[in-house]
């Protein structure tokens, strides 16, 4: 089975110039934790997801010892929600996206959401072009009625 198959192709996207608190507004009331950020030519930039939004609003990661440091205080957590509003998409979008194309099979696409660590593909056609999502519980589900 490929993804083509599997796909979500009413995607729901944001602009790299859209408001983060405007963009994570739209993650609530869709229920979803992610979508793909689409600039002015249609082109996929990156993606605005919950790990980016907790990533700039709570504690930092160390990555040289790769320790994850919170931070106790409220104030300068609310500080940073507060902050998340007036900034940019593109300021706190994962600009290195993991894509698939349209026949990446299942296995690829599972294999690549483990090793790269994502919850959801873009699925890109020839001219680069996003022209569907691929969610885990899409995989998910798939595998196993193709398999049961």
């Amino acid at each position: 089975m490929k993804t083509k198959e599997i796909m979500t192709t009413k995607v729901m996207s944001v602009k790299p110039d859209d408001f983060a608190g405007e963009a994570l507004s739209r993650l609530f009331r869709l229920k979803i934790s992610g979508l793909p950020v689409i600039d002015e030519k249609g082109k996929l930039v990156g993606m605005f997801t919950e790990k980016e939004i907790l990533t700039k609003v709570l504690p930092s990661y160390v990555e040289k010892v790769g320790i994850f440091r919170y931070e106790e205080n409220p104030k300068a957590i609310k500080q940073k929600v507060i902050a998340l509003a007036s900034l940019k998409v593109k300021d706190i979008m994962r600009k290195d996206v993991v894509v698939v194309d349209e026949d990446t099979t299942l296995c690829e696409a599972a294999h690549l959401m483990l090793s790269q660590k994502v919850r959801r593909l873009p699925v890109l056609n020839a001219s680069k072009e996003i022209v569907g999502i691929v969610a885990r519980v899409d995989v998910v589900k798939a595998l196993f009625e193709e398999y049961k």
